[in-house]
């Protein structure tokens, strides 16, 4: 009997080391069930928050990061911060991914790894219906908002080496907006199905599209250098796309649903 009971006693104890060796290792590897997510909640109807009904952020990259952590069986927590900051938390370790609508540049390329695109948008030159703004041309001579470290930035910047113009920047949306009804900017420059829901609700503003070409304009997750999340993304956004969950929830956020 003794014996019987000294080998239960091992057979547990061997178990219970073997376990906690386990989670040891798992812990040691930085490997989670829980991955932490950046986003700047200022890019409606991508992700902000609905102050009206709550404190909480929603949006289209909210829906699409809660699809795709169900599909790799993960949980996300979500950061909300500045855009421009996004790319250094994410180098930093304080984020493990950003969905953001943001765009793969060759700069941002230097730094992270992107996942397959999984949006596709425009540029939009946003002023008032009285300022005879109608196209990039039009910005000669003029002040034109844009988003700090957004690819807005980046194309008035190459705008400006053609034309004479002042490029200014501000850290959200809602800002650029305000200092162009405020007559601080002559116009702002965001992406288009951003621009349509300011548009909707302001009269006295105008939209005119930028020329742009698809890989210039597509949105995509940001993810560490050499991170082997980056083929589980692909592998979520590949099924998501051929079960034609992206085409709902496009319809669901662009198409005046919310």
């Amino acid at each position: 009997m003794k014996k019987l009971l000294f080998l239960v006693s091992f057979l547990i104890l061997s178990t219970t080391l073997a376990a906690c060796g386990s989670e040891g290792e798992k812990a040691a590897s930085g490997e989670s069930d829980k991955l932490i997510m950046g986003t700047s909640a200022d890019y409606k109807p991508f992700e902000y928050v609905d102050t009206a009904n709550s404190d909480k952020i929603i949006g289209y990259d909210i829906d699409l990061a809660n699809m795709l952590a169900d599909e790799m069986g993960y949980e996300i927590e979500i950061k909300d911060m500045e855009f421009s900051g996004l790319i250094s938390a994410l180098k930093t370790g304080q984020v493990d991914f950003v969905l953001s609508a943001m765009t793969p540049t060759p700069e941002r390329q230097k730094n992270v790894d992107f996942s397959d695109v999984y949006y596709t948008a425009k540029d939009m030159i946003i002023s008032t219906k009285n300022s005879g703004i109608q196209s990039e041309k039009d910005l000669e001579g003029k002040t034109v908002g844009v988003q700090l470290g957004s690819i807005q930035q980046d194309a008035a910047e190459e705008l400006s080496k053609k034309i004479k113009l002042k490029v200014d920047t501000r850290d959200r949306i809602p800002e650029l907006i305000q200092d162009l009804q405020n007559g601080r900017f002559d116009a702002i420059i965001i992406e288009n199905t951003v621009a349509n829901g300011y548009l909707d609700k302001n009269d006295e503003l105008q939209g005119n599209t930028m020329n742009v070409s698809e890989e210039e304009a597509g949105s995509a997750v940001a993810l560490p250098k050499d991170s082997e999340l980056t083929s589980e993304f692909n592998d979520a956004l590949k099924k998501l796309k051929d079960e034609g969950e992206l085409d709902k929830l496009a319809e669901k956020w662009f198409n005046g649903e919310q």
